[in-house]
């Protein structure tokens, strides 16, 4: 069976469809697959989300070593096939969650589905800067709270609007020798002028944008634009936080409740969003906090709650083994 545009109709529906391969989506994979459900992921590109194109990650639980984004992402893709996940490298461009079952479509395939999770990450903004691309998970990083401990007594800059990064900046200050604050802003905001101005770590650039990046292996120097002039400053790791870096949900199409701010509105017991049988993790709900170990415990709720709406239980069944 065909839809009007040609592509071919999967007439038996998935139990769940993930859309998004990043930590969050695998977990919840994993957790669904285990749980015996008939579980598809759609990714566009395994190594274009923020944990695939990290350098380094020391922290997860279980993992002593250090290790890439990308061999992380590998694992956990690995466990769930290993528990019969179906894993699909395609691009999602709509979905029709008024139908029943749920239709996705995709550059391949229309996808039918009974419950549906929405993983799908932050890094909406398109890559603006020079120097930005080459150097991301080498130096260019979009989570002070992941990264800040690799730049040990070094020296980073951090852009982006006061309000945005504060959160991000605390991280930052615990770890680096010195902080470039670069903002467009031509004065810090009253209420964040006291933290900035007793850190005698924080160096603020107001009135100012990052206008390139360089470096070798690793960053080691950006330009920036402030007053008329250009000031190159030696740094060896760069957190951006520019306008527009926002939730990717322009392929739903208005069919979920987001927030002012473009997130998607969940219920942070269960992960569901505004329509039954769908569910939101990770980057796309905003969290304060972005950590790994955060998305994929959200990906385990939402399969968890995912099994419990196609099962018609009245309680989500914890897995410990069978």
């Amino acid at each position: 069976m065909e839809n009007a545009n040609g592509k071919p109709i999967h007439d038996e529906p998935y139990d769940i469809v993930i859309i998004g391969g990043g930590p969050g989506g695998l977990s919840a994979a994993l957790y669904a697959a285990r749980g015996r459900m008939k579980t598809l992921v759609l990714d566009k590109n395994p190594a274009a989300g923020a944990l695939g194109s990290a350098d380094r990650i020391a922290n997860y639980p279980g993992i002593p070593e250090a290790i890439s984004g990308a061999e992380l992402l590998d694992r956990i893709r690995a466990q769930a096939e290993s528990f019969g996940a179906e894993l699909r490298q395609e691009q999602v461009y709509g979905v029709d969650f008024t139908a029943r079952p749920f239709q996705v479509f995709t550059s391949g395939a229309t996808v039918m589905s009974k419950t549906v999770i929405l993983a799908t990450g932050s890094m909406g903004r398109s890559v603006t800067l020079p120097g930005e691309t080459e150097f991301t998970g080498r130096g260019v990083s979009y989570c002070a709270t992941c990264d800040a401990a690799f730049y040990q007594d070094r020296d980073v800059a951090i852009a982006g609007a006061t309000a945005e990064i504060m959160d991000e900046l605390g991280a930052l200050a615990r770890f680096a020798r010195r902080i470039y604050l670069i903002t467009r802003e031509k004065e810090i905001p009253p209420e964040h002028a006291d933290f900035i101005s007793t850190n005698p770590a924080i160096v603020v650039k107001t009135g100012g944008r990052i206008t390139a990046i360089r470096g070798g292996e690793h960053v080691d120097e950006i330009t920036v634009a402030a007053g008329g002039a250009d000031e190159d400053l030696r740094v060896d790791g760069v957190f951006l936080y520019l306008h527009g870096n926002k939730p990717i949900v322009d392929y739903l199409y208005g069919a979920i409740e987001t927030t002012e701010e473009g997130c998607i509105a969940v219920n942070r017991e269960t992960m569901a969003t505004s329509v039954e049988g769908v569910y939101a993790i990770g980057d796309v709900t905003c969290k304060k906090v972005r950590q790994v170990v955060l998305a994929a415990a959200e990906g385990c709720v939402a399969a968890l709650s995912a099994e419990q709406h196609v099962s018609k239980r009245d309680r989500a069944v914890s897995q410990w083994s069978h």
